[in-house]
């Protein structure tokens, strides 16, 4: 993309005394006419760029304009490699890695070999997410609807909406854009998606950042409280933390914690396989009991 050529480039500039057209158009593998218009833009932006025609000549920034060069220190271009190499991650290719490489040129005491953090960003399902990732990334840069079908717990559904934002949270990806049938901003999970195609131009609006607190998107309707056996402390530990259970006399644990929805209590209680018995609410008791009964008519036969 543009933007990622211009800061390239001008970390080049950044980084070496002068450089001439040919080069900057072989490294990013364009026209030397649009190398020029590139540093014609990066003048307008307030950069002083010099070029010098003839032997010897060169594209350079002003004298005594320069940027310190240390600006970005080891540590910090560690930490955007990483950044980088996570999004890699997701399309299985090495496209960010690259844009990295061209944004290090010259400054290789910058970048040691040594590399020690690796961020994952894909899952299970990466070959049916990154299509999406893609159209929806396009969609966002040419102001495209775009359209699919929706499998939510309360039913399917087809939806428009003028996308805005790709999110990664909670482990999965994520569009916030504003729903056509809604008339209202919302948040919808890839993974949900079907049929996602792009459709015409939207007008773009002023888009508020999506509250993604815990409390907003999760909020605790039930306060839970649990006896685990300790074969699972190593569980409780990983999910919810710490001080989530407090150790009894007898060594079993006392959990503590607030869930969405009462499905999501069910469905995690039984996840146990009787390790694990409900407290409160003592109505769940109740849903429990009832549960198993069903469970025993469809299976105690057999």
């Amino acid at each position: 993309m543009k933007i990622d050529r211009l800061i390239g480039i001008l970390s080049i500039l950044l980084q070496q005394e002068k450089v001439t057209a040919p080069f900057l158009a072989e490294k990013f593998e364009v026209s030397r006419r649009t190398i020029n218009r590139d540093i014609e833009d990066l003048c307008r932006a307030g950069i002083p760029i010099v070029t010098v025609q003839g032997a010897g000549g060169g594209i350079s920034i002003m004298s005594g304009y320069r940027m310190d060069r240390t600006l970005l220190s080891s540590s910090d271009m560690q930490a955007i490699l990483a950044g980088l190499r996570s999004l890699d991650s997701v399309s299985g290719t090495n496209r960010y890695a690259q844009l990295m490489e061209k944004l290090s040129v010259g400054a290789s005491t910058l970048m040691p070999g040594g590399q020690h953090i690796f961020i994952d960003l894909s899952s299970w399902s990466k070959a049916a997410i990154f299509p999406k990732i893609e159209l929806i990334h396009g969609a966002i840069d040419c102001r495209r609807k775009i359209s699919f079908t929706y499998f939510s717990p309360k039913g399917e559904s087809r939806r428009l909406i003028a996308p805005y934002y790709l999110i990664f949270q909670w482990s999965s990806w994520y569009v916030w854009g504003y729903c056509e049938d809604r008339g209202d901003f919302r948040l919808f999970k890839l993974g949900r998606m079907a049929g996602l195609q792009m459709e015409g131009v939207f007008e773009k609006r002023p888009a508020p950042l999506p509250d993604l607190s815990q409390e907003k998107v999760f909020p605790h309707r039930y306060q839970v409280k649990a006896i685990i056996d300790p074969e699972y402390k190593w569980r409780l530990v990983e999910e919810y933390g710490p001080e989530s259970f407090v150790t009894q006399e007898d060594g079993k644990l006392l959990f503590s914690f607030g869930f969405t929805d009462e499905k999501s209590v069910l469905c995690w209680v039984l996840s146990f396989q009787g390790g694990a018995e409900i407290v409160e609410p003592k109505d769940f008791r109740r849903i429990l009991f009832a549960f198993g009964e069903e469970l025993q008519k469809k299976y105690g036969q057999s």
